[in-house]
């Protein structure tokens, strides 16, 4: 809610979520958000083609705009449940999995979501320019009109997932030939875009869309809070850090009433002010109070508090 407030225009995704959660876990939990979160893509795990589609028939149920299969998590976690990067090797499978997938999205009865797809360069020993446009060709096939390429090799042996996200150097030649090789194929790119002013280089120089992930969350004022006039040419609905904070207000207080804890929300709020004097004290403050029990909308005043004063 809080990035689609800074930027009404962007896509957003939530965190990757195992078919088999969908289909076996608190459905609704994992499921459900506020209409005002739209446009919204729901990110799927797994490589069972028969799970992930009844995955994606709950998951139209919602409303989603797209459903996003995650073949780019190099986390153990994931390789241990045959999915993820892991399945870089396998495209044959990952065809198999999105043509179960689009079809269970025309079948929903609802809208369908676009069916899309999100990979690294490659894994291991593959030689990226080789596996890339075998992939991409497997899944094109398949019925995906669009795939979000993380322009890095996954090592899912000797690094960590943070390591993997920062350690194998960035390919964005090779994405760029993907371009030219798959006209038809919209060609989002992920990895390595820090700022808004990398986001439009590349969007200039040709590509789909960008993606970003950590700057986006660790900078949400400084990236999606100039997003809509820097990428998307309109006003920014948010003046200042302060004025989101007041826009979410009437949110918190309506999931409060529903039982959320404040800490769920507001711990994705801490970067809101980051590089602003008092941003350390706000951090800080959200960190400590809003994870009490019974935490409420007096907690945000209080760490507003140390901003104002700085400000004054």
């Amino acid at each position: 809610m809080l990035h689609r407030l800074l930027c009404p225009s962007a896509l957003l995704y939530t965190e990757m979520v195992g078919e088999a959660a969908v289909r076996h876990g608190p459905t609704e939990r994992l499921l459900a958000f506020s209409p005002e979160e739209r446009p919204l893509a729901l990110q799927l795990g797994g490589s069972d083609p028969e799970g992930l589609a009844s995955a994606v028939r709950l998951a139209c149920a919602h409303g989603y705009d797209e459903i996003n299969l995650n073949v780019g998590c190099p986390s153990d976690r994931v390789q241990s449940g045959a999915f993820g990067a892991c399945l870089m090797r396998r495209p044959g499978l990952v065809a198999e999995c999105v043509t179960a997938m689009i079809d269970a999205a025309r079948g929903a009865g609802t809208a369908a979501p676009e069916i899309t797809v999100k990979c690294r360069i490659g894994v291991d020993e593959q030689d990226p320019a080789e596996a890339l446009p075998a992939f991409l060709s497997a899944v094109a096939a398949a019925g995906v009109r669009r795939v979000i390429v993380h322009a890095r090799k996954a090592w899912l042996s000797g690094l960590s997932p943070k390591e993997n996200r920062d350690v194998p150097p960035l390919d964005y030649p090779l994405v760029a030939k993907m371009r030219a090789a798959f006209p038809a194929l919209q060609i989002v790119l992920n990895g390595g875009i820090p700022d808004l002013d990398a986001a439009a280089e590349h969007l200039e120089a040709g590509v789909a869309g960008v993606m970003l992930g950590r700057a986006a969350y660790h900078e949400p004022f400084a990236v999606l809070g100039r997003a809509e006039s820097r990428i998307f040419g309109r006003a920014d609905p948010q003046p200042n850090p302060e004025a989101a904070v007041e826009a979410m207000r009437p949110y918190i207080d309506r999931r409060l009433g529903e039982g959320v804890r404040l800490h769920q929300i507001t711990r994705h709020m801490l970067g809101l002010f980051n590089g602003r004097p008092g941003a350390r004290a706000w951090r800080r403050i959200l960190s400590s109070e809003a994870v009490r029990p019974g935490a409420g909308l007096e907690v945000l005043d209080h760490a507003l508090e140390p901003l104002r004063r700085a400000a004054a």
